[in-house]
């Protein structure tokens, strides 16, 4: 565990001491604003599901710019190899990595918290489709992450892994719109591979134990090849 916070520790200062961080948030939190101002203010409805759903259309575009650097770059500039050689295992290193990417990422999340509290402030919304959306959010973030980090693990070229990230959030988006072209039983795999199938239910307030398992087993298995991959080397 101290080899852990030591390098969770690391790679949260290699992030903040990089300009893509705040410039990413900065983008993340003027659109998210601008869409709370102009939903608000059309609309005069106390609920957030349309900005979860921005915030899920967002960290799909934004996510892969975080994550596309964090082995890609070692691998061109090869400190990977000597971060490999050191006393720490790979899963040590992939677990460091990804907490310190979500932890900027939740950090994105947690200011959209101020939307919830001026609702709370001066309307009378729903909590339990907040709570609900914000748990949404977050296994959102550590599937896009965690896929994230395991497509930068697989070149040393970050417009690549940033391209494979986006391409595969989006393949995973609308896997359930190609499941009638496909015989059973694969339409019922291609709708339950579906992002939003799973993020949507969840967003309206319908928590399941299947979408829930859906992120996390998802999260677990990109997290576990992304460490099988960096033994391999």
């Amino acid at each position: 565990m101290k080899t852990l916070r030591i390098l969770f520790a690391k790679e949260l200062n290699a992030i903040l001491a990089s300009p893509i961080g705040y410039t990413v948030s900065a983008v993340f939190l003027l659109v998210l604003g601008y869409t709370f101002s102009l939903t608000l203010f059309t609309t005069k409805v106390a609920n957030l599901q349309y900005i979860f759903h921005q915030m899920y259309v967002l960290s799909i575009l934004l996510v892969p710019v975080l994550t596309m650097r964090s082995f890609a770059e070692e691998r061109r500039s090869e400190t990977l190899e000597l971060l490999l050689t050191a006393p720490v295992g790979e899963l040590s290193i992939v677990l460091a990595k990804y907490a310190a990417t979500l932890t900027l990422v939740l950090g994105m999340f947690a200011a959209s918290l101020l939307y919830a509290l001026i609702l709370g402030r001066y309307g009378e919304p729903d909590w339990g489709p907040i709570y609900a959306g914000y748990l949404a959010l977050m296994l959102h973030a550590s599937l896009l992450v965690a896929v994230g980090l395991l497509m930068s693990s697989l070149t040393e070229n970050q417009v690549v892994a940033a391209a494979l990230s986006i391409g595969t959030f989006l393949m995973l988006w609308f896997a359930d719109s190609v499941s009638y072209l496909l015989p059973p039983p694969f339409d019922s795999v291609a709708i339950n591979l579906s992002l939003i199938g799973h993020f949507k239910p969840m967003v309206s307030g319908s928590v399941f134990l299947s979408d829930v398992g859906y992120f996390v087993t998802a999260s677990m298995l990109a997290l576990f090849l992304a460490t099988w991959g960096l033994a391999q080397r």
